[in-house]
Order: C-alpha cells, then sequence, then structure tokens
C-alpha cells in the first residue's frame, strides 16, 4: 500500500512539475502575464529560491523565473519579441550592446532605493555611465585555479601560464572573450582592443599556449578540478569559491591584471510591469536581502551595506573581496561591433581546432 501511495504521489507530483514547466515555457514564448506577475529571465541557479518567494510574501506580486545559459541566448530572446520578460540579468557587454539597440529601458532613479549601497568604484562602470540602464547584481573577476598538491609556484600573472612547467596541465574555459582576454593581456594589449596586430599579435601568442593546454571545457572543469584530476584552470571567481570550499588543496589567484566581471539587473523595453520589476529591484537591494544571495549564489556581492552582513571570513576573503587597489587596472569588457566580434571568434575557433 505504501509502495502505491508512494507511486501516486510520485505521478501528482510529476504532473505539478510539468505543468509548471508548460507555464514557465509559455510566458518564455511571449504569453501575456497578468498585472500581479513578474517575469525574471535570469542565469540558472542565479538566486535564492528563497528570496523569490519572500519578494512573493511581501510584494504580493507572483514570479515567473525563467533561465538562459548564455548573454547570447537572452540578447536573441529579448530582441525577437513578443516577449513577457520584466527583469533580465545581462553581464556588461550585453547591458552595452542592448542599451545601443534600443532593447532596454533607461532606469528612473527616483523609482530606485538603496544603489547608494553599492560598492562606489562598481558603479558608473564605462559600460553603462551613471548605471543609466542597469543596477549591478553580481561581480567578480576572471582567475586561476591551482592545486597545491601539484602546483607549489602558483602562477600570478596570465603570462605565466606560459610556462614549460605547467605543460598539459591548464583546462580553460571555453569562451571567446576569456580566451582571447589572456592573449591580449599576456601581449600587454587591452582585452578590448580593435587593433589588428594587437589582436592577431595575441593570437599568436595563444598558439603558444597549446603544449600547456589539457582541454577547454565548460562547467565540467569544476568536477575536474574537485577530483584532484587537473593542476590548473582559468575559471570565474565564483566557481573558483565553489570549488576551494569542496577542497582544501585548491586556491584562487586573481592574475596581476585581468577581467572584471559584472552581471546586472535591467528592465527591457518589452517589459510587461515595470512597476515589479522596480519593485524587484528595490527589494534585491535590501542590504540583507543582498547578503543571502550572496551566501546562497557564492558571487560577489556589490552591495556595500550587504557585505557587512556577511561572515567576517567571507567578506576579509581577498581572492572574491579583493582592495580596490588590486582590481584597479582591470577591465570589463565592452561590446564589439559585429565584425570585431566575428573576428575574436574567428581566431578563437581557429585557436581550438590547433588544441
Amino acid at each position: 500500500m505504501k509502495k502505491l501511495l508512494y507511486f501516486m504521489a510520485a505521478i501528482l507530483g510529476l504532473t505539478a512539475v510539468l505543468g509548471l514547466a508548460t507555464w514557465r515555457l509559455s510566458a518564455a514564448q511571449g504569453v501575456k502575464t497578468t498585472s500581479n506577475t513578474l517575469t525574471i529571465y535570469n542565469w540558472g541557479e542565479y538566486i535564492d529560491p528563497a528570496l523569490i518567494t519572500k519578494f512573493e510574501k511581501e510584494s504580493g506580486y507572483h514570479v515567473n523565473y525563467v533561465t538562459f545559459d548564455s548573454n547570447e541566448a537572452m540578447y536573441e530572446k529579448v530582441k525577437q519579441g513578443g516577449t513577457a520578460y520584466d527583469i533580465v540579468v545581462p553581464s556588461e557587454y550585453m547591458v552595452q550592446k542592448m542599451a545601443s539597440e534600443g532593447l532596454l529601458q533607461k532606469l528612473d532613479h527616483s523609482k530606485i532605493k538603496g544603489l547608494d549601497n553599492d560598492a562606489p568604484n562598481l558603479l558608473n562602470a564605462k559600460f553603462d555611465p551613471h548605471n543609466t540602464y542597469s543596477v549591478p547584481y553580481f561581480w567578480g573577476t576572471l582567475g586561476i585555479v591551482y592545486n597545491d598538491k601539484t602546483i607549489k609556484n602558483p602562477p600570478r600573472t596570465w603570462a605565466d601560464l606560459w610556462s614549460s612547467h605547467y605543460k598539459n596541465s591548464i583546462l580553460l574555459t571555453d569562451d571567446t572573450r576569456d580566451v582571447m582576454a589572456m592573449g591580449l593581456i599576456a601581449t600587454g594589449s587591452s582585452v578590448n582592443s580593435t587593433n589588428t596586430t594587437e589582436v592577431n599579435r595575441a593570437y599568436q601568442k595563444l598558439l603558444q599556449l597549446t603544449p600547456n593546454v589539457k582541454a577547454i571545457l565548460g562547467d565540467e572543469i569544476m568536477n575536474y578540478m574537485t577530483d584532484n584530476e587537473t593542476p590548473l584552470a582559468v575559471v570565474y571567481s565564483g566557481q573558483a569559491e565553489e570549488m576551494t570550499s569542496e577542497n582544501s588543496h585548491l586556491h584562487y589567484v586573481i592574475p596581476k591584471v585581468t577581467n572584471i566581471w559584472y552581471d546586472n539587473l535591467a528592465i527591457p523595453k518589452t517589459a510587461k510591469n515595470v512597476k515589479a520589476a522596480y519593485a524587484f529591484i528595490n527589494f534585491m537591494q535590501e542590504p540583507q536581502n543582498a547578503a543571502d544571495n550572496a551566501d546562497y549564489v557564492g558571487y560577489s556581492t556589490p552591495n556595500s551595506k550587504a557585505l557587512k552582513l556577511l561572515s567576517k571570513a567571507e567578506r576579509d576573503d581577498k581572492e572574491y573581496y579583493p582592495d580596490e587597489s588590486v582590481i584597479a587596472g582591470d577591465e570589463a569588457y565592452t561590446n564589439l561591433s559585429q565584425s570585431w566580434t566575428q573576428r575574436y571568434n574567428d581566431l578563437y575557433l581557429q585557436f581550438k581546432m590547433n588544441k
């Protein structure tokens, strides 16, 4: 009897899940939502679910949460129109791209509470002067994780990765801009260079790295590193935080000059419930909510007041909350023209083929 009850419960649970998934898919495909619904388009596993429940309870809005796996996928979906997204979470260069194409609403700062809670050095960035279109959500760096079982003299700069000591030892994140950034920084250029000579020089430098590259991977990098299968990997700081918490032999290094990234909250031009979007932005700007979110997700909060609510060990961790002097020379990605985006992609593909 118990087995039958468990079976029936499982069927009912599956039916509910499928129903919810179908409803969410319908919303994602552009079905008009009700006036009390807020549709959020975010990266997967990039918010504490308890905060969604809390927001719904406090605001009276129902949240329809839809996910994407890349900036480009999100961009294409918003650009197609007919969507019902009220909040999107683009990275820095994508904010710039979407704003330039008229896909984002200019923010009314009189409706935003708590923007002054954010660290001044993370506001008014080049990709969005005066935060005209976006509010910081999480931020971090591109860096290197190493295993102290096999690496006794860890790299401190991107150029160090070219050392013969690291032959067939490095995992690279499968991302055009991140890999090209390594070559550009190692040759003394900007991560946003549109100088043909500089970009070609960076590509030639990357070709010299191939003997040291073990593989180019996505999220699988995390498993390889936590299982002690590879000595070095190029990762984002948030990924590094998760890996180092699972394996005490892993450590994160912020290279002397690197990419600093931002993910941001923005309101699409096609938003159906702008009032709810502002309510959510304000909710996430509240220090306790921002702190809870950082604790859950594991990425760095831009909210200075939230930072004070984290444990001393977390807020004093210089790998994830580095001093401003450490990141002063770092660059965020800016949007490249279509022709330069294609050039970067072509060179990166050639690099992968040479691996």
